[in-house]
């Protein structure tokens, strides 16, 4: 009879665990089932975060998203309770007025059911960098700056300043979503500082430190990019040169999934292409990766090398390579490994006749998986048909890393004679198609993804350094550069200042006077200051031959910092350099007039003036005798009885020495107008 009691006792109590258990369940799924739409969400766009700056002493404008008929804003600068309505599509705007510089301070955003806060929040002054990748380059990162280390530790110094990096990003039509590193603003320490912008940092730095002010800095920027990337299509489109481009533009799928079926689609054509015109090919076989082919007619080369210094100098296009090698026993049917190490630029490479490999992209170490089907003992061939679109071209890698491998202790060096034979030279190939899925070199791309985003959030102003991509058409750039700073202030509706880095100097230093398409864009980067509240960095003393990713960031964001001391914030300083003004010939002299003398001319070695060339009617410059004299400079030459034209500095690497007494370079200039080198490239 107990037995029996206990038994209905634990029946029960399961029957009611069982019945909680169930009710638990059914509420649990029903809570799921509750549309998403009821539940009210507050969405912030990433340019509102902790550690943010505002701009200070403005009306600042801040938004989102709400599921909220209304959101409540509550800043801590004032207590300032404002309410902002929602539009049909879930977006608040709100605009709040700044104070002056100072924090922290917080900004709680409510709607009925959320509220978000934003801590650490600093007034100060806020900068947008862009330009290419000497505006990307990282104090530390892949940049690696002068004296880096001590920089990264010394910025702890400075939390006050804060950093926004905007993702690389592309898109053929304007967006609204930003994309950006660490999910928003971070505060400068020795551990973020190395991944963001060195010159944006150093010119945040100089300022911070003459102003007293927190600084906010926004790095949007992307290495190798064309300044019309970073324009937009209603810009560019007043442009006759780029009318059937933004066209085309137009007509590119929107979505990054169908651009990216489109290039497959572009690119397979493009190769059957080439394989049409192609020697090497034959009825759709690799002909020439046979190991059948008879090549004692072949020519060879040395491998690794570069092309072009091995006979072949100026070539560029298609190219074959082939060596041959042997397998031993006891590699037959094992899986192997190829190294080829870089290739400049593409490759399609093959085993015993069958395509083993392919690989676009210069930089790209090629590393193929030779399966053990294809492994037999004896002869082997390998064959690399090589394309090189442009410059210099070749297998260029580590002699040691070029080897056929069965693992890393058995291997064969491949490095040694090729054979090798020209299929199709440049002019013979289609135009390879562009990856416009992630290509950011596509007019107004860059904009669209990058920048549009940013609008209208408040800034002080922007600085900019970009050109390299552009110095084959510097001509252009004319009017390029100053259609990309008249299209964001009207996009931001405000006339605010554009600070540019001149070009620094690159490649091997002039020797003899030349023509130069980069001496070309630093004149159209000076010709931009005819442009309101624009100003110039020069940099053409800080550059180096074999780098164009000069370590010197330092002094670029001092200079850039000294403008905007003087032009936007009022200081009373020197802030440029030499500036050339006007000339006088004077019999067989000219005498050369300038700018910001700011004291007086000098050489910075203490030495002669060195840069200056000299012309007649004939248009044939000469190394030319400078001196100064009462701060004009008088330049002469005795191969030239009458002079027409000075030059200076004007060479891709120039030799240069003049300076004003504050120490600040001369920009390069010239007094002529005569056509240059990118003259004919001018739309």
């Amino acid at each position: 009879k107990k037995c029996m009691e206990w038994k209905i006792f634990f029946a029960h109590a399961l029957t009611l665990s069982n019945i909680f258990y169930r009710t638990i369940v059914v509420f649990i799924i029903v809570f799921l089932l509750i549309p998403l739409s009821g539940i009210s969400q507050i969405k912030l766009s990433p340019l509102f975060s902790d550690n943010m700056v505002l701009q200070q002493k403005e009306q600042v404008l801040l938004w989102g998203e709400s599921k909220s008929e209304q959101v409540e804003i509550v800043t801590s600068w004032n207590n300032k309770k404002q309410v902002s309505q929602t539009n049909a599509d879930g977006v608040w705007t709100v605009k709040v007025q700044t104070p002056q510089a100072g924090g922290p301070y917080t900004i709680k955003i409510s709607d009925r059911k959320k509220s978000i806060t934003l801590k650490n929040v600093m007034i100060g002054e806020v900068w947008l960098c862009s330009g290419q990748s000497n505006m990307e380059m990282q104090v530390e990162g892949w940049g690696k700056v002068n004296n880096y280390k001590e920089e990264v530790s010394d910025a702890k110094k400075y939390p006050n300043i804060r950093f926004l990096q905007v993702k690389k990003n592309t898109s053929p039509v304007p967006i609204d979503e930003l994309a950006v590193t660490n999910d928003g603003w971070q505060v400068c320490s020795d551990k973020t500082v190395g991944d963001f912008s060195a010159a944006g940092y150093f010119f945040g730095r100089d300022l911070h430190e003459s102003q007293n002010v927190p600084i906010g800095l926004i790095d949007s920027s992307w290495g190798g990019t064309y300044s019309e990337s970073w324009t937009s299509s209603d810009a560019l489109e007043t442009l006759p040169s780029m009318v059937e481009k933004m066209q085309s533009v137009k007509k590119l799928p929107q979505s990054k999934e169908d651009r990216t079926k489109l290039f497959h689609t572009e690119i397979e054509e493009w190769k059957k292409e080439i394989e049409k015109a192609d020697k090497g090919f034959e009825n759709d076989k690799a002909i020439w990766a046979s190991q059948e082919l008879k090549d004692s007619s072949w020519e060879e080369m040395i491998v690794p090398g570069i092309i072009q210094e091995q006979g072949l100098e100026g070539f560029n296009g298609v190219v074959w390579f082939k060596t041959t090698i042997d397998i031993p026993k006891k590699w037959e049917n094992k899986n192997l490994t190829l190294d080829l190490g870089p290739i400049d630029d593409n490759d399609f490479t093959y085993f015993n006749g069958v395509q083993i490999g392919h690989t676009e992209g210069w930089m790209t170490p090629r590393s193929y998986k030779i399966p053990k089907d294809l492994v037999k003992e004896g002869k082997a061939t390998i064959a690399v048909r090589l394309m090189d679109t442009g410059g210099t071209g070749g297998i260029y890698g580590d002699p040691k890393a070029l080897a056929l491998k069965l693992n890393t202790k058995e291997q064969i060096s491949l490095q040694g004679m090729w054979k090798y034979k020209v299929s199709l030279n440049k002019e013979d190939i289609p135009p390879m198609p562009v990856n416009l899925a992630e290509e950011p070199n596509v007019p107004s791309y860059l904009y669209n993804a990058m920048i549009h985003p940013l609008v209208p959030f408040k800034i002080k102003g922007a600085i900019w350094y970009q050109g390299e991509a552009n110095t084959w058409e510097a001509y252009e750039y004319r009017k390029r550069l100053p259609l990309l700073i008249t299209d964001w202030r009207n996009k931001w509706n405000e006339s605010f200042p554009f600070y540019i880095v001149q070009l620094a100097s690159f490649t091997a230093m002039q020797t003899e006077p030349v023509e130069s398409g980069w001496a070309e864009l630093r004149e159209a980067q000076l010709k931009t200051l005819h442009l309101e509240n624009t100003g110039l960095a020069v940099a053409i003393d800080i550059g180096e031959s074999f780098d164009i990713h000069p370590k010197n960031k330092q002094d670029v964001g001092k200079r850039l910092a000294l403008v905007a001391r003087e032009q936007t914030y009022g200081e009373k300083i020197p802030y440029s350099g030499p500036v050339f003004k006007n000339y006088r010939i004077e019999g067989d002299k000219i005498r050369l007039y300038f700018d910001h003398i700011e004291g007086g001319l000098k050489t910075k070695d203490g030495g002669e003036l060195k840069g200056f060339t000299i012309a007649g009617v004939d248009q044939k410059f000469y190394w030319a005798n400078a001196k100064i004299e009462d701060n004009t400079i008088v330049v002469s030459s005795s191969n030239v009885d009458f002079p027409v034209a000075v030059r200076y500095a004007w060479a891709d690497h120039p030799i240069c020495n003049l300076y004003n007494v504050a120490n600040l370079p001369a920009t390069p200039f010239r007094t002529d107008e005569w056509a240059g080198i990118t003259y004919k490239t001018k739309k």
